[in-house]
């Protein structure tokens, strides 16, 4: 079992920026992708980003630039940088390492707890 740690989460103000952070207590580089996902009240979990082993990121089809995604190996950490946050931004932002066909943990997916991001004001 691989735990995820979501920190970094908040009330902020329209135009804030934010860097969220997860960390898991296993190698992130076991797995294919880490991931951010959120979930905005009363609507469907979506893809923000996702970065791969190769330290490609991909961002989901309704994000922004204002999003950014990178990872540190050296301490099992994947980040999301949040720039000029708008009020649409209020979700919970969820980490997930998915496995895919990597050999440890293939074709497994854990996730975390989230964190609430709340911009407001």
């Amino acid at each position: 079992q691989v735990e995820l740690v979501e920190s970094g989460g908040g009330l902020v103000q329209p135009g804030d920026s934010l860097r969220l952070s997860c960390t898991a207590s296993a190698s992130i580089s076991d797995f294919y992708k880490m991931k951010w996902y959120r979930q905005a009240p009363g609507k469907q979990r979506e893809l923000v980003a996702d970065i791969s082993n190769f330290d490609n990121p991909e961002y989901g089809s309704s994000v922004e630039d204002r999003f950014t995604i990178s990872r540190d190996n050296a301490k099992n950490t994947v980040y999301l940088q949040i720039d000029d946050l708008k009020p649409d931004d209020t979700a919970v932002y969820i980490c997930s390492a998915d496995g895919g066909n990597k050999p440890r943990y293939r074709w497994l997916e854990f996730w975390g707890q989230g964190t609430q991001v709340t911009v407001s004001g």
